[in-house]
């Protein structure tokens, strides 16, 4: 796309850029979320934003731009989350407690970010391939797995087979079927996962559930 010069502001007042940006992504990726990709309008960012279309074309180039510099910025968020987790003083049955408890926590606070993930499912992640950003960005989570894994194996605590990827899948997939499926669920079965008067029951419930599985004998092959 052929650049865009930043447009002049009245008065002669400019616009602190990083100030800009941030504001503009806020607006960004509850529009993302509440709209979809496909439904999701630059101008009406742009309106709720009191900036120009023009002006979000300036920083980010385009709508595509745009809402991968969205799932950029929210997997940001919860990477950072796992990258401060410290569990190194904790026995490895709390440490991994307090990994899924992290999961659990940051699914329910970030509703936007379940949906921003569902939205790019639908599109194939093709926005997080090719974002450049986001191949190198990871999961600490799963580097913190390995450590629990490990010390737990050599306390005798966990069973020796089990897989960082497969045991953050577990974690994950809990932690996001309760959000993302709450209305669904709440239809069919007249329960809504995101109760407050249930919240700490689901919580310790995915605990107990990690914790099983990781203690659980193994049937020999």
């Amino acid at each position: 796309m052929t650049s865009v010069e930043e447009p002049a502001r009245p008065n002669g007042r400019i616009r602190d850029a990083a100030r800009t940006k941030a504001e503009i992504l806020d607006v960004a990726t509850h529009e993302f979320a509440r709209a979809g990709y496909d439904g999701a309008r630059v101008d009406e960012i742009a309106a709720r934003t009191r900036t120009t279309k023009r002006m979000i074309y300036y920083y980010f180039g385009g709508k595509e731009q745009l809402f991968t510099a969205v799932l950029e910025r929210s997997y940001g968020v919860i990477r950072e989350a796992e990258r401060g987790l410290d569990v190194e003083h904790l026995d490895p049955v709390a440490a991994i407690r307090r990994l899924a408890e992290l999961t659990f926590d940051h699914h329910e606070q970030h509703p936007d970010f379940i949906r921003l993930v569902s939205i790019e499912n639908i599109h194939g992640a093709e926005h997080i391939a090719a974002s450049e950003k986001l191949g190198k960005i990871g999961s600490p989570a799963l580097d913190v797995i390995h450590r629990i894994l490990e010390a737990g194996q050599k306390s005798g605590l966990f069973t020796a087979d089990v897989d960082a990827v497969d045991l953050h899948v577990m974690i994950s997939s809990f932690c996001f079927f309760r959000v993302a499926n709450r209305h669904t669920f709440g239809a069919l079965f007249g329960r809504d996962l995101v109760a407050p008067a249930q919240r700490e029951h689901y919580r310790t419930m995915l605990g107990d559930m990690v914790i099983a599985y990781l203690t659980a004998e193994r049937a020999a092959d």
